[in-house]
């Protein structure tokens, strides 16, 4: 079976204030006709559809117009990630369900089974579903949406996250009883997983991080969560975000996974590339003059410019530089003093590094480990 693997699409996420949709949707229609030239007969999106918990109007009407294209080609799968409520993406599951789209949130609702089109779900339960193609072929799908008791309502006791994350992974595990070829579809961070700026501070001292060895040994492991796209093991795949969200990202390759899914494995495995979406430059002058030159040669890119200067900006100079359309972060630095947005600077920061900030400034001695990652783990839960 021919298996496409996205995730993090994030619509509706801002860059630094400016607004995105046009490449949403141009990258989302790519990722359709690649549906289209490869054959896919099964798309799978690893969480993170929205930004936020209330997306625009315009975010929901461009995820709805996509997923009803891919779904003319071949079923969709989706999973909520950490970024989505998963109550509100759940909402429309009865409807998107008529069009071959499956929408499995926290609650880990079965599917409803039917032939629609040529590859639809035979066999579902909670957390589970099992796709057949027209050549009668099977792929057996474990949904593990993004997780913590929280959302799965249930109460704080000692059982460790490790101990929870197995029982979870073989809860979806236990419908696979014809050991059919196996995915597990989750929005988890894997540990030895690279993270990068924008990805909220998933670690929480590291006691969120899932240990590669609870994952089970399925033929593909298809992730969401990190913005990387990676390999972890032998079968553990983050297809990696659609976009570049973070300046961290310049140059970065993006790109969703392709391959055939058989009884012995994973055949055919390909990387395909993401071209409908803008570069992300970082630049360094020593004069306006010269930092406006270099944003005339990346045009078509956005960029983050740095000023190392002898003297500060004068008025003119910054209307000059704020007239070039592609210049979204601009940070000065005279004779090694940062006079630059100090909101900009505490921006760059990660919460934990805020937190010890604050905490210095407070108590006059930095937070424990065990402090700060209970600080983490209850900017999570919110």
């Amino acid at each position: 079976m021919k298996i496409l693997h996205t995730s993090d699409w994030h619509i509706g996420k801002k860059l630094m204030g400016r607004e995105r949709y046009d490449e949403f949707r141009a990258v989302l229609n790519e990722i359709y006709g690649i549906c289209v030239d490869k054959g896919v007969e099964l798309c799978l999106v690893a969480g993170d559809v929205y930004d936020t918990y209330t997306p625009s109007a315009e975010a929901e009407e461009i995820f709805f117009d996509t997923v009803r294209k891919i779904s003319e080609v071949c079923p969709v799968v989706i999973i909520s990630g950490n970024h989505d409520d998963y109550v509100r993406l759940t909402a429309s599951r009865a409807l998107a369900e008529r069009q071959n789209v499956y929408i499995v949130g926290n609650n880990l609702a079965a599917i409803t089974c039917g032939r629609r089109g040529k590859c639809y779900p035979v066999q579902s339960g909670n957390g589970y579903a099992v796709f057949e193609n027209v050549k009668g072929e099977r792929v057996y799908i474990d949904m593990l949406p993004y997780p913590n008791e929280a959302r799965f309502r249930e109460e704080k006791t000692d059982e460790s996250f490790s101990d929870r994350m197995k029982r979870w992974i073989e809860y979806g595990e236990r419908g696979n009883t014809e050991n059919l070829p196996g995915i597990l579809l989750s929005h988890i961070f894997v540990a030895g997983g690279a993270a990068g700026d924008t990805e909220r501070e998933i670690e929480l001292g590291g006691a969120r991080l899932v240990p590669a060895d609870l994952l089970p040994k399925n033929s593909y492991c298809a992730l969401g969560h990190l913005h990387k796209r990676q390999k972890l093991g032998d079968n553990i795949y983050y297809s990696g975000s659609v976009m570049r969200f973070s300046f961290d990202e310049s140059n970065a390759v993006k790109s969703v996974n392709v391959f055939d899914l058989v009884g012995g494995g994973i055949e055919n495995f390909e990387q395909v590339e993401l071209h409908s979406i803008r570069n992300l430059v970082r630049l360094q002058a020593t004069t306006a003059e010269d930092g406006i030159a270099l944003l005339g040669r990346y045009t078509e890119d956005y960029a983050e410019l740095t000023l190392n200067l002898n003297a500060p900006l004068t008025h003119g100079q910054t209307v000059e530089l704020h007239k070039c359309a592609n210049l979204v972060s601009l940070k000065t630095y005279v004779e090694d003093i940062n006079v630059g947005d100090l909101t900009e600077t505490r921006k760059d920061k990660s919460s934990s590094e805020l937190f010890e900030g604050y905490y210095k400034l407070r108590y006059g001695v930095a937070p424990d480990e065990k402090l700060k990652a209970l600080f983490l783990e209850l900017t999570e839960d919110a």
